[in-house]
């Protein structure tokens, strides 16, 4: 992936993008811990998280950048930025103004747990 400008290279070369140059990103509110979402960025949507405090993605269904609050006046402040240990996932962790998800929930985690066998420590 080539760099880009005023992305520092030293960040740029420890991610590792998937086939469509995206890489996935967890929202996560920085105080409480709760995940928020999901959603992708190419390396500009990177740089733009990175450099302007806000979170920026890459809509992946309309093809076009879009920073999280600006239609819906939710949104989300950069408190800080980690690669995973492969490269190939951002933890960012926010400030959320408001509801995270399209649906108005505050998490797009809310529709639900599936139901699952719990594993126990030891077994």
């Amino acid at each position: 992936m080539a760099d880009v400008p005023d992305l520092d290279p030293a960040v740029s070369s420890r991610l590792r993008f998937d086939d469509a140059g995206l890489v996935a990103a967890i929202i996560q509110q920085h105080d409480t811990g709760e995940v928020l979402m999901l959603g992708w960025m190419d390396i500009e949507a990177v740089r733009r998280t990175l450099t302007e405090g806000r979170v920026t993605f890459w809509s992946r269904s309309r093809q076009v950048y879009w920073r999280k609050g600006d239609t819906s006046g939710h949104a989300q402040h950069v408190r800080s930025v980690a690669v995973d240990c492969d490269g190939d996932a951002l933890l960012v962790r926010v400030e959320q103004v408001g509801a995270a998800c399209h649906t108005g929930d505050r998490t797009c985690f809310d529709a639900g747990a599936l139901d699952v066998v719990v594993g126990e420590v030891g077994r």
